[in-house]
């Protein structure tokens, strides 16, 4: 049987909400299921918070509004903070990103869940 976790996009504003929305959908209150996008990645993958169940599903209930939260000026928030943590080796690269955010292009944050929700449990995303 298919377990399905049901995520609140109204209560989704901001990256960091999407976290503590996703980890209570999955673990319950407080849960945790990544605060960042390669921990994301790799409870997606398993081992790491991923439901003992393989066969589970994720429906994004309101995902307009997410999507629309998780737009270009969360987007290029997010690329200034990592602007600011990430190697100097990554500045220029971090640095177009955040260019193009600023400029209404690329992907966004919400694009960003969806790559990878898409990459680790293919067909597994509903949005609703």
């Amino acid at each position: 049987m298919t377990m399905i976790y049901v995520l609140d996009g109204r209560r989704i504003h901001s990256l960091e909400d999407f976290w503590l929305v996703m980890g209570e959908a999955v673990n319950g209150p407080g849960g945790y299921f990544g605060r960042n996008l390669d921990a994301f990645n790799d409870c997606l993958r398993g081992g790491f918070g991923t439901p003992d169940n393989d066969d589970f599903a994720v429906e994004w209930h309101d995902h307009v509004y997410s999507q629309q939260a998780l737009g270009y000026a969360e987007t290029a928030r997010q690329l200034e903070i990592r602007l600011g943590r990430c190697h100097h080796t990554n500045r220029s690269h971090v640095a177009r990103e955040l260019a193009a955010a600023r400029a209404g292009e690329g992907l966004t944050v919400f694009d960003w869940l969806v790559e990878i929700l898409d990459r680790q449990v293919p067909g597994a995303l509903k949005l609703r």
